[in-house]
């Protein structure tokens, strides 16, 4: 009987781990522990595997695990909590044949092809050319750039830093949206603007340039407020959404997202009601000449809760990947 492959999506706040047949997706034992509960990741790995009876004869020898936070060295160090390891020492302690370390978002972008077709809503249409490169995109704690492509045998994801081109003001309003981040960080990042702080710090520039005191302290206090019909919050997220059109409008240009755009991570999946009503459609299609490439590509929000896991699964056994 073929052991089971551990995979995992970690990120700084929780380790959603589980099991898979290898060379299958088929997920089963999805658990999802708190990183601050355990002093180190191996900890954490083996509380997993003693939980779900995957001990002794049983316990994997292959593991794919994706990590919110650089990962090309040996020493892996979290951005957003207090884990930091060696691959080979990891790899050494918990009996691994095979160790993949790969970055969160390229494992949501090898994930998508995944998806259930239920699991993801599509919100601009087009139509998507089957052998041309996807962009899948996320608001976060940061916000995640990736390409995919279609291999000839495998599916080959393209690890970018997108989310760190320079903000680009279109109007008015955004020029002094601009100057509000320009006076508080120097040069802006379109992550600056498109991640959870980013929400929150939005919202705070809306209700300055309105002269008046802001009332929310959390990203989802904005968003809740802007449910309730606030409308600085409100203000707030159509705005966010215009400029999240158009950076991915952008993104789409530069790495030729012929084969479509799909928006991933914890944010785009809770607006989705909002996006029907915003400029994100317009935003992204507003590229001057390049106009009819962009209206041509279809975009969805990918709604499935396990991508990253399922991208994992992908990576383990996927030797485009490292």
């Amino acid at each position: 009987m073929t052991r089971a492959a551990l995979i995992g999506d970690i990120g700084g706040t929780n380790a959603r781990l589980a099991l898979v047949t290898p060379d299958s997706f088929d997920l089963h034992d999805i658990q999802t522990l708190p990183c601050a509960d355990y002093p180190h990741l191996v900890d954490a790995v083996r509380d997993y595997l003693e939980s779900v009876g995957a001990t002794g004869e049983d316990s994997p020898v292959e593991a794919c695990l994706a990590f919110a936070c650089p990962v090309h060295d040996d020493t892996v160090t979290m951005t957003n909590n207090h884990w930091s390891f060696s691959k080979r020492d990891v790899k050494k302690t918990l009996g691994l044949e095979l160790f993949k370390v790969i970055n969160d978002f390229t494992a949501q972008a090898l994930g998508v092809p995944h998806v259930a077709e239920g699991e993801r809503v599509q919100v601009k249409p087009g139509q998507a050319e089957p052998r041309r490169a996807r962009l899948i995109m996320g608001p976060g704690t940061g916000l995640g750039v990736a390409g995919l492509f279609p291999g000839s045998e495998a599916w080959i994801p393209l690890t970018t830093e997108g989310g760190h081109t320079t903000f680009a003001p279109t109007d008015e309003q955004e020029l002094k949206l601009a100057g509000y981040f320009i006076s508080r960080y120097g040069r802006v990042s379109v992550e600056r603007l498109l991640c959870g702080q980013g929400l929150l710090d939005l919202y705070r520039a809306h209700a300055e340039l309105r002269k008046v005191p802001p009332r929310y302290n959390t990203p989802a206090e904005v968003t809740g407020a802007a449910r309730a019909g606030d409308s600085i919050a409100v203000e707030t997220l159509m705005r966010f959404l215009k400029i999240m059109g158009d950076v991915c409008g952008d993104a789409a240009l530069s790495l030729g997202a012929r084969g479509g755009v799909y928006l991933c991570g914890g944010i785009m999946p809770r607006l989705v009601d909002w996006l029907q009503h915003s400029r994100f459609q317009e935003a992204f299609i507003n590229k001057g000449r390049m106009r009819e490439y962009n209206d041509s590509i279809p975009i969805w929000v990918v709604t499935a809760p396990w991508t990253g896991l399922l991208g994992a699964a992908e990576a383990l056994h996927n030797k485009e990947v490292e």
